[in-house]
């Protein structure tokens, strides 16, 4: 398997100033990872042309993620709420587009956080229009949308495969992508591997991480059949570390993570990376 490894930034930090960013990246190019996930949560302090410069000067590639707030959720029955989510959602389209990245991925089809009732007929036309509408922008950008098929604590619209797939066939443009995550799967497949092969060709990236929401390998995810099926699939997409750190409040408040998932981010860091290389190279 060739893949490209990549981690994201909330592994080091939630912060999105020059200098945060910069530091996060050397750790992650230093320690020999590919690609460098950027989070799009605070756009109003992220400068673009400095991020896009110290991810060159450490030689990584760039992805870019975001979720949305409720007051900017895009399945939303009212409308403003859908057109504050829109706007944000296409603000970070033009932000991926110009810091030289070509992925901008997500669960941006919804908010990011527990809902008390199912989406309604409405509320998911008004996810399925806006998103139809944002791949149509991303095309004339060369942008590709991944849509991140979450657990059922944090979105209500896609929880499994079968359902993001659902959903990719109602916006029906060929810019849109599945984005699988090892954690959510645990919870929400029956079978991890069922999954994978039914997004097949459709999977643009998938996060990996342990059971704990720490490094991958060394737990109970089952990562003989996550391989293998990967191999089958011929998936030649990212596989990128989703971990966080529990020493940033807002971040270890919007993940629920209230210890420490390894002696240092670092270590986190350097055991994850070890795993995916040894393992992607057995299949």
């Amino acid at each position: 398997m060739t893949n490209s490894i990549g981690i994201h930034q909330l592994v080091w930090t939630g912060e999105s100033d020059a200098v945060s960013l910069n530091t996060a990246m050397s750790s992650a190019s230093s320690l020999g990872y590919d690609l460098f996930e950027l989070s799009l949560h605070d756009l109003d302090s992220l400068d673009l042309e400095e991020t896009r410069r110290a991810a060159d000067d450490h030689h990584l590639q760039l992805v870019c993620s975001r979720g949305l707030a409720f007051d900017a959720d895009i399945s939303s029955d009212d409308v403003t709420v859908v057109n504050r989510g829109e706007e944000l959602l296409r603000r970070s389209l033009l932000a991926t587009s110009n810091i030289g990245a070509e992925i901008l991925t997500g669960p941006l089809y919804s908010a990011l956080g527990k809902y008390t009732s199912a989406p309604s007929e409405s509320g998911r036309r008004n996810a399925t229009s806006v998103l139809r509408d944002l791949c149509a922008e991303a095309e004339g950008l060369g942008v590709r949308l991944g849509l991140e098929i979450c657990n059922r604590y944090e979105t209500n619209v896609a929880n499994t495969c079968d359902e993001g797939l659902r959903l990719l066939d109602d916006i029906g443009s060929d810019r849109a992508f599945i984005h699988l995550d090892t954690y959510h799967m645990n919870i929400e497949e029956r079978s991890i591997g069922r999954a994978l092969r039914l997004a097949g060709d459709r999977l643009l990236h998938l996060q990996v991480c342990g059971n704990d929401r720490g490094a991958p390998g060394g737990d109970h995810t089952p990562w003989d059949e996550i391989f293998s099926t990967l191999k089958d699939i011929g998936y030649r997409g990212v596989l990128g570390i989703e971990s966080f750190t529990s020493d940033n409040a807002s971040i270890s408040t919007a993940a629920s993570i209230w210890r420490p998932l390894a002696k240092t981010q670092d270590d986190l860091a350097v055991d994850g990376l070890a795993f995916l290389r040894e393992y992607s190279h057995l299949y």
